[in-house]
């Protein structure tokens, strides 16, 4: 393995965030002292996910979010999910959860729209979705009183392993019996 594969490997390694080709090549440069090319640097991110996909590793490098990091192959999840579930902190309530799903596909969206979407006030669980750096402010809306505007996260995006928004599921992928409250009406 060549240094410049070395460097690429350290920098993912160490990042707590997928990190993208831009910011990978930045600090490569600022360390080497020499420019580096985009493809150059793909070419070797590659040989390192063809590297990883070995049995003998537990882990891969996957474009994620933009980016690059190293995540846990799925069939050591289980493990780490007792592991999670140990450490796990408090979860989100369904109204937290809710509130997420109607910013994840309705964003960028001011909390007028999404409190007409629920038909419930959600101070409380817009301000827990801020906490927990799930959701961001996405800038003002032009409406009266300039509200503020509210979008996903880079975080929300790595937490459900996605790679653009766009790979949320479809509303039309969803069983009906599964968007049901209560019992079917004969």
């Amino acid at each position: 393995m060549d240094n410049i594969t070395l460097h690429i490997e350290a920098l993912i390694f160490a990042s707590e965030v997928p990190l993208s080709i831009r910011e990978i090549r930045h600090c490569l440069e600022s360390v080497l002292k020499k420019e580096l090319d985009n493809k150059v640097l793909q070419n070797k991110i590659t040989a390192l996910q063809q590297k990883y996909l070995n049995n003998n590793f537990s882990f891969n490098i996957v474009e994620i979010a933009g980016g690059y990091q190293f995540l846990t192959k799925q069939e050591f999840h289980p493990t780490l999910a007792v592991l999670l579930q140990q450490k796990s902190k408090k979860k989100l309530s369904k109204s937290a959860l809710e509130t997420l799903s109607v910013i994840a596909y309705k964003q960028p969206i001011t909390k007028v729209e999404i409190e007409r979407i629920r038909g419930v006030n959600c101070d409380y669980a817009v301000r827990k979705l801020l906490e927990k750096e799930l959701i961001k402010i996405n800038g003002r809306s032009k409406d009266v009183g300039r509200p503020l505007i509210y979008a996903t996260s880079k975080k929300f995006m790595m937490h459900f392993g996605l790679s653009s928004i766009k790979d949320l599921p479809k509303l039309k992928e969803f069983k009906h019996e599964d968007n049901q409250i209560g019992k079917p009406v004969d």
